[in-house]
């Protein structure tokens, strides 16, 4: 009886050595990062037209119009400037109005070397100058950046922008008639920008900036 229980004793040492000795000597393949899933809704729209704005597009049923106080540190020149908040996403959507031709704000630097408000007029120059500035302003986190010019259904004239690498912002675009609408806007994430992660959610919502795009209109 002792006999027959130390074979098998042995036999299990002899078994779990071997497995062990096989499991150190096996190649080791790490498995690829993974990502929370993200369920994403199902595209669908409504219609942004509100009395007095200068403008109307279609944008997400899931999105939720707010007023815009600040944009990327400045102050807005009219009421016409908002957010499309996606909370199911945490992206926001930042829509800036300008009047070509119209009064502006600026910073210029004194001779003290102070920043100090100064007026001047928005030509469309230096707005287009100015929507580049802002692009390129997240180029040193950039791997890349492209700019495409269109023209939507509508007949208005704009430019998109692809930012790649992990930046705040990967798609942007302007919009206008050159004369007397200037429209910018930008999608930004509430989360630490990591290009891979943000990938599906970018997709999926630049499918939404691009109905806005070919669903704006001028209203005069």
């Amino acid at each position: 009886m002792r006999s027959t229980r130390a074979h098998v004793y042995l036999f299990c040492l002899i078994f779990f050595a071997a497995a062990f000795a096989v499991s150190c000597n096996s190649p080791f393949t790490p498995k690829p990062r993974g990502y929370f899933a993200i369920t994403l809704p199902e595209h669908k729209y409504q219609v942004f037209d509100r009395p007095g704005f200068p403008y109307t597009f279609e944008y997400p049923l899931y999105g939720k119009i707010t007023q815009d106080s600040t944009y990327f540190e400045e102050q807005p020149e009219n009421p016409y400037w908002i957010n499309i908040d996606i909370p199911e996403l945490g992206g926001r959507i930042y829509i800036s109005y300008n009047r070509i031709g119209g009064q502006a704000r600026y910073k210029v630097q004194n001779s003290k070397g102070e920043y100090v408000d100064s007026v001047g007029v928005n030509s469309f120059e230096k707005l287009i100058s100015g929507s580049y500035t802002l692009s390129y302003k997240h180029s040193y986190k950039a791997s890349s950046i492209e700019d495409s010019a269109f023209r939507t259904a509508n007949g208005i004239d704009g430019i998109f922008f692809r930012i790649g690498g992990n930046t705040a912002t990967a798609n942007q675009f302007l919009l206008s008639d050159s004369v007397k609408h200037f429209l910018r806007g930008a999608l930004y994430f509430d989360a630490t920008p990591n290009e891979d992660s943000l990938r599906p959610v970018n997709a999926f919502l630049k499918q939404d900036l691009l109905h806005l795009v070919n669903t704006l209109k001028w209203r005069e």
